[in-house]
């Protein structure tokens, strides 16, 4: 147990000294102050309000989303508040609940979502030349460790409880082998977000984690010196990129106006700028069935629990 809060903390620490971002671009909502969520979305105010995590993106990357998110509020003629999302599970919440808007979320609660109270797609991200990702299993540059198999009985990172590349894909693949993540490895712990998971390997302060390729190949190419103390030993099949989500009661027309204003981004001057500091090509139209990979992943290991 003292291993396991040393790792929590200094994982903990990361968040904290991790590069800030500029606050001024676009207004925000900390969901530490609930006051500021009791009324309506947007009530008094025309605003939209749209949640966006860490768990999505580099710290440094949100920069760039309260970018997109200001450039989303010029086009649609009303003013867009950024809201904090600390975890799947409270952004799901916002949503169902209609404090929120809209969000950026992983395609794990986006499936989560769409089953509870119909959540519903807008449009999803194509990076690559593809809209997909995979979940990447790394471990230390100088790690003995081939295959997930090596970890056993070691330390592992997952991101958030609900993230697909993060969590649920290692934990479909240990269930698949009658493995438990729980026994399989020696400690496990949350990270709160795929850079600060890559961070903890890099510094071997877990000895594997699994992490959203796409953050992984981010930081390759803006902080290789960090990547390269890495090294991939899985890679999963491709999943649906994680969607821009909106709640099923929001205006049609204001829905329809977003998925015109995302789908179109890349073909205005401001709106491609920021894309490509996303490193993202552009967003593109997705359906439900995306998504079926993942869902029979989690039917699979909800039905493998029911029978022990």
């Amino acid at each position: 147990m003292l291993i396991h809060r040393v790792i929590a903390s200094v994982i903990a620490l990361l968040v904290l000294v991790a590069p800030g971002c500029n606050r001024e671009e676009s207004k925000k909502i900390d969901l530490s102050k609930r006051a500021a969520l009791d009324s309506e979305p947007g009530e008094n105010t025309g605003a939209i309000r749209i949640a966006v995590g860490g768990m999505i993106t580099p710290r440094e990357g949100l920069t760039y989303y309260r970018e997109f998110l200001d450039f989303i509020g010029s086009e649609l003629g009303r003013p867009v508040e950024y809201v904090d999302a600390p975890s799947y599970e409270e952004t799901n919440e916002m949503l169902e609940n209609r404090s929120i808007d809209a969000a950026i979320v992983c395609s794990g609660p986006y499936v989560d979502g769409h089953s509870k109270f119909g959540l519903e797609l807008l449009a999803a991200p194509e990076a690559y030349g593809a809209a997909n990702y995979y979940s990447y299993i790394i471990v230390p540059k100088d790690s003995p460790a081939r295959t997930l198999n090596d970890l056993k009985g070691k330390s592992f990172a997952f991101t958030d409880p609900l993230s697909n590349t993060g969590k649920l894909v290692p934990e479909y693949l240990l269930a698949k082998q009658g493995q438990s993540f729980g026994t399989f490895f020696s400690k496990t712990v949350y990270s709160g977000s795929h850079d600060k998971s890559i961070q903890a390997v890099a510094g071997t302060l877990v000895d594997g984690a699994a992490v959203d390729s796409l953050i992984w190949e981010y930081l390759n190419k803006t902080k290789p010196e960090l990547t390269a103390r890495t090294r991939i030993i899985f890679k999963s099949e491709p999943y649906a990129t994680p969607p821009f989500v909106v709640h099923p009661a929001l205006d049609p027309a204001v829905k329809e106006r977003l998925r015109t204003i995302l789908l179109t981004a890349h073909t205005t001057p401001r709106g491609k700028m920021i894309l490509e500091k996303m490193m993202t090509d552009r967003y593109v139209p997705v359906e439900d069935r995306a998504y079926d990979s993942v869902r029979a992943m989690k039917k699979w290991i909800a039905g493998r629990q029911k029978q022990r």
